[in-house]
């Protein structure tokens, strides 16, 4: 399994826009192919930063999103509302301490 952790800080001004847009494409974004689950999560103090938290099959899986008609038409929509540089990690996961509970 393949963590992927996406940091997107928003314009102020653009968080409506944002999150309207998500709403639209986010049944498809979960449905997508060698998703596992995805969480969206926006910082308590500083509301324009917006993380996605997603698991995906495998690096191949997460590709062929990004490669998709539903990652691109969602990218190009909100990318113009960005106030900084998107950043991005992939990860395999060590410890699962949700999985103790």
């Amino acid at each position: 399994m393949l963590i992927r952790i996406v940091k997107l800080t928003f314009k102020e001004d653009s968080l409506d826009f944002f999150f309207n847009e998500f709403n639209k494409n986010k049944s498809q974004i979960v449905n997508f192919p060698g998703c596992q689950g995805m969480k969206l999560l926006q910082d308590i103090k500083q509301k324009n930063i917006i993380m996605t938290y997603s698991q995906w099959d495998d690096e191949k899986a997460l590709n062929n999103y990004r490669s998709s008609d539903v990652f691109s038409n969602l990218w190009t929509k909100i990318k113009i509302h960005f106030s900084e540089r998107p950043e991005a990690w992939s990860h395999d996961i060590y410890f699962d301490g949700f999985d103790l509970l």
